[in-house]
């Protein structure tokens, strides 16, 4: 018997005011594997990929994430994100190792010398 994670992402903004949807600031945490080269990327919340057909007895656990993540940095670098209000990467460079990005993250791009370039990134979500 297997079990399976999927993640289906609804990002639709905050309705109505900020106050009506209270955020804690993290209630689960996700280590995010770099792919090597700027051109690939990684979704902050990726799924298990599904067989098909589904066997008997296997357990497919289903949420659905309705904000993007913020990002821990272990190991200082910089970090190409996009966000999730947004369709074009962002660059944070410079950043320490340690440091939180408070920011709303749905993928993070490669690592090579104009990607990201720090590790032991987690996403907090």
């Amino acid at each position: 018997m297997a079990e399976y994670d999927v993640y289906n992402i609804d990002i639709a903004g905050v309705e109505g005011n900020m106050q009506a949807q209270p955020r804690m600031f993290a209630h689960s945490a996700k280590a995010i594997t770099i792919p090597s080269g700027k051109a690939n990327s990684v979704d902050v919340l990726p799924s298990d990929t599904l067989p098909d057909p589904i066997p008997a007895g296997d357990i497919v656990r289903t949420s659905t994430v309705e904000r993007g993540a913020c990002i821990y940095v272990g190991t200082a670098g910089n970090v190409l994100v996009q966000l999730e209000g947004d369709t074009a990467p962002v660059m944070f460079k410079g950043l320490a190792a340690g440091s939180f990005l408070p920011i709303l993250a749905v993928k993070i791009f490669g690592s090579d010398t104009d990607g990201t370039t720090a590790q032991d990134l987690i996403a907090l979500f």
